[in-house]
């Protein structure tokens, strides 16, 4: 498209999010809604006016990026290894029920082809971390014990997911895959673990001294924004997923981070202050681009609503999507009613969803009657969870009602979010 035509795109994407998200609020439910319906509304399901064209997903993809970067700057830490064996058992549940339900439904109840197969089960591991933890930040429950066991979920949940997803689509396309490449791809995503939170310290030690050094503005939020880029390239050079890129720059400039094996650096809070506050309003810009184009990415004409195939693998495979992301919940040691809550926040696919089901469609191992039940799955289980959340967490007290939001002022009973009392 020529320039003209993209800032028109991205001036209507803009408002329409805005307005959308305002709309949602005022009657009770999460801002996120209201961004998802605006990309179903502009996008080729109702008016048709704008499609996902790739200098928008660009753009969306900085806007996870950044939303990652917000959850990490806000994770605590200590909370998050104190729920480590609860985040592993939900993750490692919630990724292998879905998985092997997905296939045995497609080969056995369908008589799906085995590759096909498994990359419906693969598709149906996925847990959008951006769109579960947005909808915990609208809440007020991402410092919740709840919030820090569903991040610690989905983001190990997202990682099995990216590397099986990846391994499938290399044997799609190479014929075979040796135990050499899987240990060489998980090796790296543990490494980039290990070794990205610790460089990003380092990295915020610099940043600060040449800021104290420097009489030019807008150093912050440049050198942050770089950052998070080149960790995003570093997560994918390394063969990890990009979006934990983001994440772990995040975490590593989070006021309560702390060093592995017991090695230290002087933690900043003022500093990490200063960050939160001159990053919000570039994340208060681009988030909102990455939840329109999720709702961009579905075409509901794709699918044939006379067809009693894509019906009948619709249903069920929704069943297997919410009851395999459940099975895990079900299995910590919790209360029930933040069991229930923990499993329907791991049920949205959202965009990780759309990025498998569009690859199981371009390289043709999808066919159009799959990938439409495929998208209304992942479509219902996007816009579903966040409302059930609402009610589930009706009447609690937020959590981050008593910390520090992004501006370095209290937060406001309701609204835990970057947006803070402006929206």
């Amino acid at each position: 498209m020529d320039t003209s035509t993209f800032f028109l795109y991205l001036l209507v994407i803009l408002i329409t999010a805005r307005v959308c998200a305002e709309i949602a609020v005022h009657f009770g439910a999460p801002a996120v809604i209201g961004e998802l319906t605006a990309g179903i509304v502009l996008g080729p399901s109702l008016l048709g006016i704008i499609h996902p064209e790739e200098t928008i997903r660009f753009l969306a993809e900085i806007g996870i990026l950044l939303l990652l970067f917000e959850v990490g700057l806000e994770t605590d830490i200590h909370k998050l290894i104190n729920t480590g064996r609860s985040s592993v058992l939900v993750a490692l549940a919630g990724f292998t029920l879905p998985f092997v339900l997905g296939f045995l439904l497609a080969k056995l109840a369908f008589g799906l082809p085995t590759l096909v197969s498994l990359f419906v089960g693969g598709t149906l591991t996925a847990t959008s971390i951006g769109i579960t933890m947005r909808v915990l930040i609208d809440l007020g429950q991402r410092s919740s014990r709840v919030g820090q066991i569903v991040l610690g979920a989905a983001v190990l949940d997202d990682v099995l997911g990216v590397v099986l997803l990846g391994l499938l689509y290399e044997f799609s396309v190479a014929g075979g895959i040796t135990l050499g490449n899987t240990g060489k791809v998980l090796l790296f995503i543990l490494l980039f673990f290990l070794i990205a939170p610790v460089a990003a310290r380092l990295i915020s030690v610099l940043i600060r001294h040449v800021d104290t050094a420097s009489d030019l503005p807008g150093l912050i939020p440049t050198a942050i924004v770089s950052l998070v880029l080149f960790f995003a390239w570093l997560a994918h050079a390394m063969g990890a997923p990009e979006l934990l890129g983001g994440f772990a720059a995040g975490l590593a400039l989070s006021r309560r981070f702390f060093l592995p094996f017991g090695i230290a650096l002087r933690t900043q809070p003022e500093f990490s202050t200063r960050i939160e506050a001159q990053m919000r309003p570039i994340i208060q810009l681009f988030t909102p681009i990455f939840f329109v184009t999720v709702g961009l990415s579905l075409n509901l004409h794709e699918v044939d609503w006379n067809s009693a195939f894509i019906w009948a693998f619709f249903f069920l495979s929704l069943l297997v999507a919410v009851a395999g992301k459940f099975g895990g919940a079900l299995l910590i040691r919790e209360p029930l009613r933040q069991r229930i809550i923990i499993g329907v926040a791991m049920i949205p696919r959202g965009e990780v969803g759309l990025i498998f089901a569009e690859l199981g469609r371009t390289s043709g191992i999808f066919d159009d009657s799959v990938y439409a039940g495929m998208i209304m799955v992942i479509a219902f289980t996007t816009l579903i969870p966040p409302f059930l959340l609402k009610m589930l967490c009706h009447g609690d007290r937020p959590a981050d009602s008593g910390e520090t939001g992004i501006s370095g002022t209290k937060k406001p009973p309701g609204g835990g979010d970057f947006r803070g009392d402006d929206r």
